[in-house]
């Protein structure tokens, strides 16, 4: 059923919107980096947070980059901004927007390896809408993956989730730890990951790496490019940056009688530049390494931060005093979580570079550069 439909959509070239479609710089020169034969990446979801600074990563390594995304959560600024960041290795950069994953046989290319990003990820509203989640996420997941095998390319880096953990009873999280997911978002990515298991096993050709996340944070140091959610913030520090820029009151902390140094709840909160990092580390082993199979790392940084502490650190990095409100736990929420990441400095080479002060300051200085990410004070309402 799904092959028909990708039948149908290569038949019917006006899916997607050309004028929407944005190719930057795509042309094949004669320069060094073109004689060199780099490898060529599609990245979908990559004018997303995380997906944008692994794409500019990506681009001064020397890969080819070719990014797929539907701009649901996400702008083509942050797609423009990466290729001028990246200098000469903008012109190896090229962008399709599309809104429907049956239609990526459309992107002119042949590629080495996929990093996948796109899909919703809103806890909340994954709760309140689970079929959007599991419609979204999953099925356009499966398309994906036929599509790579029809096309011969079967290295794949999934972004996957420290959900999958669920409430973890002791910490620090191994990649053994036992799997559970609190709601549907989760879910999906336990899903997914099962799914790419199980492809895995029919097909040895298939070399996978599922990435799971815990709290990424920051912005690249230039302040040019960073995270710029729609809607009101899900995630700790792009709440605590709109209140620092004062398009919110206040900030909520929910719960302050945890078992922890302060009362409030900790995780591991990981630089956006170092996850990216992890991601080139993640594709040099699909390329490096005949037997990868399908693996699973963690990319954190191994320590927990309380909410206080992070919130402490902004107001050091920022000058500004951030107004808190203390309300009760909110259902589901876990007291302690961080990661364990020995697998991931011992196979991939890869540790996290960057600790809080870091995060803190280069998300300052994103946030006072673009208080309003990517749009206006118009665009927001």
């Amino acid at each position: 059923m799904a092959q028909k439909a990708l039948q149908r959509c290569l038949q019917k070239g006006p899916s997607i919107n050309r004028k929407k479609a944005l190719v930057l710089r795509e042309r094949r020169s004669s320069s060094s980096i073109e004689t060199m034969t780099p490898k060529e990446i599609l990245v979908t979801g990559g004018a997303g947070y995380i997906g944008s600074h692994t794409v500019l990563q990506l681009l001064q390594e020397g890969f080819r980059v070719v990014i797929v995304d539907s701009l649901d959560n996400s702008s083509e600024i942050a797609v423009e901004r990466v290729a001028e960041l990246a200098g000469d290795a903008g012109k190896n950069l090229a962008f399709h927007q599309i809104w429907d994953s049956e239609c990526l046989n459309f992107v002119p290319h042949r590629f080495h390896a996929v990093i996948h990003f796109a899909g919703l990820k809103a806890v909340g509203e994954s709760v309140q809408k689970p079929l959007l989640y599991y419609n979204n996420n999953l099925i356009s997941t499966v398309v994906l993956l036929e599509v790579m095998a029809a096309h011969g390319c079967k290295n794949l880096v999934f972004s996957s989730s420290a959900t999958v953990y669920g409430w973890p009873e002791q910490v620090p999280c191994t990649e053994e730890f036992p799997l559970s997911a609190a709601n549907p978002y989760g879910q999906t990515k336990l899903i997914i990951e099962d799914i790419c298991r199980d492809v895995r096993k029919s097909d040895s050709e298939w070399k996978i790496i599922l990435l799971r996340y815990f709290n990424p944070v920051g912005a690249h140091p230039s302040g040019y490019i960073g995270e710029d959610p729609r809607g009101i913030p899900n995630n700790l520090m792009p709440y605590v940056q709109q209140v620092a820029v004062e398009r919110r009151n206040a900030l909520t902390v929910y719960g302050n009688d945890y078992n922890t140094k302060d009362g409030t709840g900790v995780r591991d909160y990981i630089h956006v530049v170092d996850l990216a990092d992890g991601h080139i580390a993640a594709l040099r082993k699909l390329f490096e390494d005949s037997g990868i199979g399908c693996e699973v790392y963690n990319l954190g940084t191994g320590k927990g931060t309380s909410v206080l502490e992070m919130v402490s650190a902004f107001e050091k990095a920022s000058g500004k005093k951030i107004p808190l409100v203390m309300a009760g736990r909110r259902a589901g929420d876990a007291e302690i979580v961080y990661a364990s990441t020995e697998k991931a400095e011992r196979e991939l080479s890869w540790r996290a570079k960057y600790g809080i002060n870091e995060m803190c300051r280069d998300q300052w200085n994103w946030a006072n550069k673009n208080p309003w990410g990517y749009g206006s004070p118009e665009s927001q309402s």
